[in-house]
Formats: structure tokens, C-alpha cells, sequence
């Protein structure tokens, strides 16, 4: 583990787990999406800074592969980027760089794992997460599906859903450190999609809470035009 910028621990903190291990293949570029410039910076700042400006007490550990310490460090002096974080070296998928970055922080507090590419997460969104998963163990930030959809049937064919009985599911997935960090004890499976997803599968019951629609998930060309717009409207929610 390489501590860029290192912090004390104290019990029941938060922390924000921030993993960007993905590449830049769908955006049609050789840099790495969480790399990728957003209004003047790399779009992982924008990212870190949304906790932050939440609570700057928040203590911010980034899960990047290890190849790229040395191009983010040079990125942080060429922005003048000085929010205290510590780097941890992803794995081979992202249910290892999770562990790995969970395996970095203490057994109690509260985690916010959350993509580094969603660089428009609301500060009303981290309150709900925090609120719910303090109370209940965990929250999964959601918004409700608008389009129509379909499921696709054994023969090849497809028939109706209602979409109102589904959610897309967003980040930052939030856990009680012991809850989560026990979790991820589990062997690794396919059936894990998500980080609630593995809490689930060890017989907890997982919390929905309220999201922000403009906390997409930066993964094609368009979706950076998108929170481009987004992000010249942001204005700080209250706390």
C-alpha cells in the first residue's frame, strides 16, 4: 500500500473507498476513463471532491491498479490536487480491489464505496446513505427505471416488465465497516455484481435509499458530454 497522503484513524469515522481500476476502451481512448479531462480536470478529482465538500472530515482511500500510482501522483501535482487520500493497489477484478481497499481502513465507522467515475454524486445522496446505513447497516443509493423494458424469455422472445418494480442501482454503497469487511470474507462469485450483492449473499437485508438521476456512471463518449452539462449546473446541495 503506498500512503500518498496519510491520515490518522479514529473509531467510527467516515471513509470513502473510491475504486477506478477501469480502462479507457469505451470511451475510444489509451487513457483510462477516471483519467479522462471534465471541465478542466481528470474526472476522479471531481469524484474525491464530492466527498469531501460533503465533509472534509471524511478520510478518502483511492483503489487504483499500481501501474498508475505514478501518472496520478503526476496528475495531482500538475492540478495542485491536495485532498488528503491514501492509495491502495487494485486486484484483478473489482470484488479483489474492494477487499484489497477494505483491507486498508479499521473495523468500525462507515464505508462509502463508490465508483470513480460517478463524478456527480449529491451531497443529499451521501447524507441518505449515511443516515441509513448508521441506522440500519447499509444503504444502496437508487432511481427509479423511467424507460419501458422488457425480459427476455427462455424461447429467445421477451415479454412486459413493470418497471416499477425495479431500481437502477447507483453509488456510493454504504456498509458499517465490520458488516462489509465480514462480507468480502466470503469466496469471490459470479453472483456478485455489486458490493450489496455480497452483503446480500451473507443473509443481510439491503436498504434502498434515494439517489440522484444526475449520478451517472461515465462509461461512453456521450455520458462525458453529459456530465459536462451537469456538472456547470451543480450547485452544493445543503448538509
Amino acid at each position: 500500500m503506498y500512503c500518498y497522503f496519510c491520515f490518522n484513524i479514529e473509531p467510527m469515522e467516515k471513509f470513502a473507498l473510491i475504486v477506478a481500476g477501469g480502462s479507457g476502451t469505451r470511451m475510444g481512448s489509451d487513457i483510462p476513463k477516471q483519467f479522462l479531462v471534465l471541465n478542466g480536470k481528470p474526472i476522479l478529482m471531481h469524484t474525491i471532491e464530492r466527498f469531501s465538500d460533503y465533509d472534509p472530515a471524511f478520510k478518502i482511500t483511492l483503489v487504483l491498479p499500481s501501474a498508475q500510482f505514478a501518472y496520478w501522483r503526476e496528475l495531482c501535482t500538475r492540478h495542485k490536487f491536495t485532498i488528503a487520500h491514501q492509495l491502495v493497489a487494485g486486484g484483478n477484478s473489482r470484488f479483489q480491489s474492494v477487499k484489497n481497499g477494505l483491507n486498508a481502513l479499521p473495523e468500525q465507522g462507515i464505508v462509502f464505496i463508490h465508483d470513480g467515475v460517478r463524478p456527480l454524486v449529491s451531497a443529499a445522496t451521501i447524507r441518505n446513505c449515511e443516515k441509513t446505513a448508521r441506522q440500519s447497516g447499509n444503504a444502496l443509493p437508487v432511481v427509479p427505471v423511467i424507460e419501458s423494458i422488457r425480459q427476455i424469455t427462455a424461447d429467445g422472445g421477451s415479454q412486459h416488465a413493470d418497471r416499477s418494480q425495479y431500481r437502477l442501482v447507483q453509488t456510493p454503497q454504504t456498509f458499517r465497516l465490520g458488516l462489509i469487511k465480514k462480507a468480502f470474507q466470503q469466496e469471490e462469485s459470479p453472483l456478485f455484481t455489486d458490493d450489496a450483492s455480497v452483503c446480500e449473499a451473507m443473509g443481510e437485508t439491503i436498504n434502498l435509499v434515494t439517489g440522484n438521476p444526475e449520478n451517472i456512471k461515465i462509461t461512453q463518449p456521450s455520458d462525458l458530454k453529459i456530465a459536462a452539462l451537469f456538472l456547470e449546473g451543480l450547485t452544493p446541495a445543503p448538509k
